[in-house]
């Protein structure tokens, strides 16, 4: 654990003026555990600022891949707009683009010591919530995912028994989650190995 907090304070006190702490979410065993050729972005858990968030962003460059920092303590409806704009900012870049450049979440990979990653560029974020009987989504198997709680259709259901589910998974994050326990979540989709799942680039925030 050392190790990966030292990486952590280097690259936030070569990347900006000002030396900040920031607290990684953790994952185990990251399917990406490298990524070169990179520039980053923090946004710092800071309760001194009107929403809680300090978003550093002084550093990226367009034609890298971008490696965000978010702290974990802070909630979806607080991290998730800089996660927009910068998604944002990648997408309609007129110059200096780098199509094969992918943006990756940083996360504490706890069973290697180290730094892991989630690739993140196709997501799109929205903030609203998608039930079953949306007309756009009718054909998909809509999940939601809150404190503890997930359920699939409005029906309870373990996080271990997603992986027999089939078809187009569409999911929802509660707001009130903390980028620590999206993450957890994320991983474990992320680990789930049927091609009978297609999970939607679209995810819901509400």
């Amino acid at each position: 654990m050392k190790n990966v907090f030292v990486l952590i304070l280097l690259l936030i006190s070569f990347s900006s003026c000002d030396k900040k702490t920031i607290l990684l979410p953790e994952v185990q065993n990251a399917k990406i555990s490298e990524v070169i050729d990179v520039s980053p972005a923090y946004i710092f858990y800071d309760i001194t600022k009107p929403d809680s968030t300090d978003f550093n962003r002084r550093n990226l460059i367009g034609t890298t891949n971008w490696l965000v920092n978010v702290d974990k303590r802070l909630t979806l409806k607080q991290a998730i707009p800089h996660i927009q704009f910068l998604e944002d900012k990648r997408r309609n870049a007129k110059m200096h683009k780098n199509e094969n450049a992918r943006n990756y979440f940083t996360c504490n990979d706890t069973a290697r010591n180290n730094l892991g990653f989630i690739d993140f560029t196709d997501v799109v974020y929205s903030f609203k919530i998608i039930d079953s009987l949306s007309e756009e989504y009718s054909i998909s198997t809509v999940i939601s995912f809150s404190k503890n709680l997930i359920t699939v259709n409005d029906d309870l259901i373990e996080l271990k028994q997603l992986s027999a589910l089939e078809g187009n998974l569409t999911l929802n994050f509660s707001s009130s989650l903390t980028f620590e326990e999206y993450i957890a979540y994320k991983s474990s989709l992320l680990k789930i190995d049927s091609p009978n799942i297609t999970i939607m680039n679209h995810e819901f925030i509400y």
